[in-house]
């Protein structure tokens, strides 16, 4: 990050503008309607800007610059056309610490002016760190039509019962509860919709009868297989509502980023024979959690319901009588495949797909081979690689032929995405030649013919 977006409140400060033409009347509208005091500094200066100096309460100062004119200012603009006068005002202001924007110039300047989309007291700030400014006010513009102007009178609605509120929950985590069921429900619709003395008032019953939390909330979010551009609506929502996030080693990194910064993040994680926190554990985790009274994200890899332990879950918070809510989430058997360009079923391949897990307990399978054997089915096996021999030998013997395609991929979804393609007796092989990790999935079936035409995805480039 190279500019750590601040918000300076300029009220009754004096700000030096040095240059008198349009660039600087532009900037000065911007720090007169923060409140700045403006000194605008060039030996000839437009009537517009006179006016706005006036309007200030500031002065004009009909001469060249010199660094004297830095005196008592707490923020320096340098709008001007003479680029050795620019750097110079950048210089003398990076000398005395004060900071500075030079009007395109993103190297002089210690900050920099973003596209500002305002709905006081609510303001939004877009900027591409002086790179691409005219892409910044694109983005700027798409995000005034998803913001209402009615946006600020729901602020201003908050900000006049603040104080209120904050005496009633001294615990942040419960305030921060109580606003987010108001700027998502009823009341917030009323202020959106022009009606603003019905949201006051209903906001002044929800005070009047709310009662601090004594339980929380726990939230089984599916993450999806790894690109988080697959999360739903939903899962995002609640994953930036959340006040704990318990994840495991499925959830790639790019998606925990998107959780609330201030989370508390548990690390709850299992590999293969390493349970870094039993399952029974990870359970009264949850209730406990919820019970002092937070909201709990359970962050799975997939779906909650597909291999991913969520049943047990929410039988433990059921019977402690603690509120849930279940998100789906993309299982890796169809992100994975859809990455891969290999369709789970095809009009002329397979009519049917079966999910099973490959996880093989003490090196042994007891899985119904007879049935996975079947014609016209797609194989799905989740945690398949420690036991991909067992599972092809096994498919083989109880009739399944030894070319049928089978293909394992990889960390799909993700950039590190890789899948090797084969046949039943030649995959194992396959991947026992490269380096392959967790997690994986493995795909058989006629289907994985369909590869070669489908696989448009980038991350399904860099295959065997």
């Amino acid at each position: 990050m190279e500019f750590l977006p601040l918000f300076h409140n300029l009220r009754g400060s004096r700000v030096l503008v040095v240059g008198g033409g349009e660039i600087a009347l532009r900037k000065s509208r911007l720090l007169a309607d923060a409140g700045a005091v403006l000194r605008v500094v060039a030996p000839a200066i437009e009537p517009q800007l006179c006016e706005l100096v006036n309007s200030s309460g500031g002065e004009q100062v009909l001469r060249g610059y010199v660094e004297a004119d830095l005196d008592g200012c707490v923020l320096i603009i340098a709008a001007t056309d003479d680029e050795p006068l620019n750097a110079q005002v950048s210089a003398d202001a990076h000398r005395r610490c004060v900071p500075v924007n030079v009007v395109d110039a993103p190297a002089l300047c210690s900050v920099i002016f973003p596209a500002i989309v305002d709905r006081s007291p609510l303001i939004v700030a877009v900027s591409s760190g002086g790179d691409a400014p005219v892409l910044a006010r694109l983005i700027r513009a798409k995000i005034e039509t998803w913001i209402p102007s009615t946006y600020g009178q729901l602020a201003g609605l908050a900000a006049r019962f603040r104080t209120q509120v904050k005496h009633l929950f001294p615990d942040v985590q419960q305030r921060r509860g109580f606003w987010e069921d108001v700027f998502q429900g009823p009341i917030a619709d009323r202020q959106l919709a022009g009606q603003g003395a019905e949201a006051e008032r209903l906001l002044q019953a929800k005070i009047a009868g709310e009662a601090a939390q004594t339980t929380g909330e726990v939230y089984l979010v599916g993450a999806g297989p790894g690109d988080p551009d697959l999360l739903t609506f939903r899962a995002l929502r609640l994953m930036q509502q959340a006040d704990v996030v318990l994840y495991d080693r499925l959830v790639a990194p790019a998606i925990l980023e998107l959780c609330r910064r201030d989370a508390e993040r548990i690390y709850v994680g299992k590999r293969r024979a390493d349970h870094a926190v039993p399952q029974d554990q990870i359970n009264q985790q949850l209730v406990d959690l919820a019970k002092q009274g937070k909201r709990v994200v359970r962050l799975k890899g997939g779906d909650p319901f597909i291999f991913g332990r969520g049943g047990e879950e929410i039988e433990e918070l059921a019977a402690h009588g603690i509120p849930f809510q279940v998100v789906p989430g993309i299982t890796a058997a169809s992100g994975c495949a859809a990455y891969a360009g290999i369709p789970l079923t095809h009009r002329d391949y397979a009519q049917s797909v079966r999910f099973v897990t490959g996880h093989l307990k003490d090196g042994t399978s007891n899985l119904p081979w007879n049935d996975l054997v079947a014609p016209a089915q797609t194989l799905v096996f989740y945690m398949g690689l420690i036991g991909l021999p067992i599972i092809c030998e096994q498919l083989i013997a109880h009739g399944r032929s030894a070319d049928t395609p089978a293909a394992l991929i990889q960390q799909g979804t993700t950039s590190n995405q890789r899948v090797f393609t084969g046949t039943l007796k030649d995959l194992p092989t396959l991947v026992a030649e490269h380096e392959v990790h967790a997690p994986t999935l493995v795909i058989v079936g006629e289907v994985v013919l369909l590869r070669q035409k489908l696989a448009w995805f980038e991350g399904a480039q860099s295959q065997v």
